[in-house]
């Protein structure tokens, strides 16, 4: 845009220096010669046809001097880049025709090319300016976006190691609430039962009754908690990561989407069918590669697990209808193509009518 408006300057520059000076039926001519010059050397592409454009118009101007008029706006497309040699040709046509110019227009012209180099040096450095801003906002744009990105990555990994520490922490509680606790009060139980053998008090043996339902009490209590808080601490993708470390017979890619951690008897069939699977791969394919992704979907959890192995069903295995059994006791569906390599789609839905128990290793 700037360019058109530097060219539109030259020429009306041009045009005032040419109507005022030349008196002739067929100007015009001049007029949309030079027009139509200024317009190809605008928007051609390629420098062999810039250069012949411009060797063409000043051959021009040695048989109709009406041209050197328009020399500046001719300029304003050569006087920068590697064509600014060419300028020095506009000089011929002037020189040659000096002598038939008035001597405002000797003046004027010379005047107006300078004029048209200023311009286009101007516009230049504009749009190299404008280029370089450009260049510097992707950049810093770019530099916002993987910072970003980072400081997202960061956050997750945040995150995630504080899930594993907590989750570390309550195993470690219930360790111990099991280790001290439950053995304390299980020897309080076995001591209570040997003084309820050998008592002979009526009254001594009813408080030591009591007492032994209290501690049975506090046993069960205490034996519960533990129980919740090792299945709190149950974490399905740490699982199933550990089981793929451990899985050294070929590359395993593992996609994990699930936002919450999912009950604990589908955590337990997960588990169990994703080492019933990878020990298949080892006992019964030839693959060489394995992909596990797991996805929560809104009304159901999703397990595929596929490998590149040729593997022909000959009836099915214990392994594959205990697998079967995992999913269906949580009312899940189990689907096994072998068309390409050996895949395995099992999904549970969220929510289950009663309390399923899922077989656990």
């Amino acid at each position: 845009m700037q360019k058109l408006v530097d060219k539109m300057i030259l020429f009306i520059c041009c045009l005032a220096l040419f109507v005022s000076m030349v008196d002739a039926v067929y100007k015009i001519v001049a007029v949309l010669i030079a027009i139509i010059f200024a317009a190809l050397l605008s928007y051609v592409d390629g420098k062999k046809l810039t250069i012949g454009l411009f060797l063409a118009y000043v051959g021009l101007c040695f048989y109709n001097l009406d041209l050197v008029y328009f020399l500046p706006l001719i300029l304003y497309d050569i006087v920068s880049g590697d064509l600014i040699w060419l300028s020095a040709l506009l000089i011929l046509p002037y020189l040659v025709g000096i002598d038939g110019l008035p001597l405002a227009a000797r003046l004027m012209i010379p005047l107006f090319m300078g004029l048209g180099f200023f311009l286009k040096q101007r516009s230049s450095s504009l749009e190299l300016m404008k280029n370089e801003y450009h260049l510097l906002r992707d950049n810093a744009k770019e530099a916002a976006i993987l910072m970003e990105n980072k400081n997202r990555d960061l956050m997750e990994k945040q995150d995630y190691e504080l899930n594993l520490a907590t989750l570390a922490e309550r195993n470690r509680i219930a360790r111990d609430i099991h280790d001290n606790v439950g053995h304390l009060l299980s020897r309080s139980l076995l001591q209570t039962g040997a003084l309820l053998a050998v008592t002979k008090d009526e009254v001594t043996k009813a408080g030591l009754t009591q007492m032994k339902e209290t501690l049975t009490e506090a046993m069960d209590s205490i034996r519960n908690s533990v129980h919740d808080l090792h299945e709190e601490s149950f974490d399905l993708e740490v699982e199933i990561q550990t089981l793929i470390n451990q899985f050294s017979f070929c590359p395993v890619t593992f996609k994990y989407d699930i936002a919450n951690n999912p009950p604990k008897e589908i955590k337990y069939c997960f588990i169990a069918v994703i080492k019933e699977a990878l020990s298949n791969v080892i006992r019964h394919s030839n693959g060489t590669q394995v992909k596990i992704t797991v996805r929560e979907h809104p009304g159901f959890y999703q397990l595929i697990f596929w490998d590149n192995g040729r593997v022909e069903l000959m009836g099915q295995g214990i392994g594959l209808l205990n697998m079967e059994d995992r999913v269906k006791a949580l009312k899940g569906n189990v689907n096994i193509e072998t068309a390409n390599g050996f895949r395995i789609f099992i999904s549970i839905p969220k929510i289950l009518r009663s309390k399923y128990e899922c077989f656990s290793d």
